[in-house]
C-alpha cells in the first residue's frame, strides 16, 4: 500500500486502520513525523506506533470525505471530514467524527507520507 499522490495518503492510512494493520498504518508516516492527540503532540515512529496500537484496539471503521489538497512542489496540505465507529474499552459502541488537516511530503521514491497529522486540526 503506497500513496503516489498527496490525496492518496489518507485513504491508504484509513485502509490500514480499518484492516487492523498497525505496520501498514505506521508505514504511512515519516520517521520523525508528528501526530497530534488530545493529550498533545507525539513525534517519531515509536510514539506514533503506540497511538496507532491503541487506536486500532478500538476496532474502528473509518470513512473520509476529502475536502481539499493544496500542493507546492514536494509538500502538500490535505484536509477532510472523517467519521469513525468502533468499540470502546468497556465494549460500548463508539462514534467519533472530526475535521482533519495533514501535511504530507513526497519521498525520494515518489511516494507520499505524513509529516504532520492533525486528526482534529480543522476544528475550532
Amino acid at each position: 500500500m503506497a500513496a503516489y499522490k498527496p490525496e492518496e495518503v489518507n485513504p491508504c492510512l484509513i485502509e490500514a486502520i480499518n484492516n487492523g494493520d498497525v505496520e501498514s498504518a505506521l508505514a504511512m508516516y515519516e520517521a520523525g513525523a508528528a501526530f497530534v492527540t488530545e493529550e498533545g503532540t507525539v513525534t517519531g515512529s515509536d510514539s506514533i506506533r503506540t497511538v496507532m496500537e491503541s487506536f486500532i484496539a478500538l476496532k474502528p471503521k473509518i470513512s473520509l470525505v476529502a475536502k481539499e489538497t493544496v500542493q507546492t512542489g514536494d509538500i502538500a496540505v490535505t484536509r477532510g471530514n472523517w467519521n469513525l465507529t468502533g468499540t470502546g474499552p468497556e465494549g460500548e459502541a463508539l462514534e467519533m467524527a472530526g475535521q482533519s488537516v495533514e501535511v504530507v511530503r513526497r519521498q525520494a521514491d515518489g511516494t507520499w507520507l505524513f509529516v504532520i497529522d492533525l486528526p482534529n486540526g480543522a476544528e475550532d
